[in-house]
């Protein structure tokens, strides 16, 4: 694809993306018949939330051509900041955290990923930043330049991924407002409803809300200690508005009022 193509795209999406989103969040998925589908994705439990669910028979076959699966194993890598982007890739199953390394080593996490994102919808040669597995993980992965010449024959394909490229850009600067202007409690119980949110996002249950990361993935997400996440977890749970299942599970006991916190009521 030549430059001056990529330089339309980047246009494109810079005036595009957010009424593109907004059309995305009313228009209901429809989802093709799983009886037309043919291997992988017709045993694949992402293809309802995400981009390929308004292929047709047809198309989908033309995204099977491209892809491979890959799977990853825990604190596996999938790809590190500044190397050449070369694929993209779409979450099928597990969770991935993606991350920067800042110049004095320190690391800030900037999301999660769980079934039915992309990631590595990248603008640039390389990789933005580092992308690893949190659990089991696995992936349908696409050539970035074999995927971007089929994008110009499947046109409601590209306004997907512009619709959740633009939500990335939204989820980029909720997170500015997270680090900047939050509490530490009022980051935390951000956190679980961002969380309880994805799931229910992704046709899985608002409650409990399932941890597949740790306790320093989330510090380093929310810019704070694991200490003070661990007392302001324990300082939740002592007030009764969530119950502490277990390290991987937390109930909202009351949810209403998280979400108060959670936007500075």
């Amino acid at each position: 694809m030549s430059q001056t193509s990529n330089l339309q795209r980047q246009a494109k999406l810079s005036d595009s993306c957010f009424s593109i989103r907004t059309q995305m969040e009313r228009l209901p998925l429809q989802a093709t018949n799983i009886d037309a589908l043919v291997s992988p994705c017709d045993k694949c439990e992402a293809r309802s939330h995400s981009a390929c669910a308004l292929l047709d028979p047809s198309e989908q076959k033309q995204i099977v051509s491209i892809m491979t699966t890959v799977q990853i194993a825990p604190q596996q890598p999938l790809f590190d900041e500044a190397e050449p982007a070369e694929h993209v890739y779409n979450v099928t199953g597990g969770a991935l955290k993606i991350y920067k390394l800042l110049p004095d080593g320190r690391r800030q996490i900037t999301g999660f990923l769980f079934p039915g994102d992309f990631v590595g919808l990248m603008h640039n040669d390389v990789y933005a930043y580092s992308a690893e597995a949190l659990v089991p993980t696995a992936l349908c992965r696409f050539s970035r330049r074999r995927l971007e010449d089929l994008l110009s024959e499947i046109p409601h394909l590209e306004q997907r991924l512009l619709g959740m490229a633009s939500h990335e850009l939204a989820a980029a600067q909720d997170q500015m407002i997270l680090l900047g202007r939050k509490s530490a409690r009022e980051r935390v119980v951000s956190f679980l409803v961002m969380l309880s949110n994805s799931a229910v996002r992704r046709h899985q249950p608002a409650d409990p809300v399932s941890l597949p990361m740790n306790r320093t993935d989330i510090a380093d997400y929310l810019g704070l200690t694991i200490e003070t996440v661990s007392r302001t977890f324990t300082q939740l749970k002592k007030q009764g508005l969530i119950q502490l299942l277990d390290d991987k599970n937390i109930h909202l006991a009351k949810p209403a009022a998280l979400r108060d916190i959670a936007t500075g009521f």
